[in-house]
């Protein structure tokens, strides 16, 4: 992501709670676009399998 940042740097160390400058400071970012595509997922069921057979009753 790329952003824009138009304050000065900041020091190292230890930085102040509050901040003595007069102009103002603002960071934007340019948008931006994330695609997640879900994972394929694979049920398992507890039990036996269950299968019909045809029965003849001749």
């Amino acid at each position: 992501m790329s952003c824009y940042r138009p304050c000065l740097p900041l020091p190292c160390g230890a930085v102040p709670l509050a901040n003595s400058r007069n102009e103002p400071c603002v960071l934007r970012c340019a948008d931006s676009t994330t695609v997640i595509e879900p994972s394929p997922v694979v049920v398992t069921l507890p039990g036996p399998i269950l299968t019909s057979f045809p029965q003849s009753t001749a």
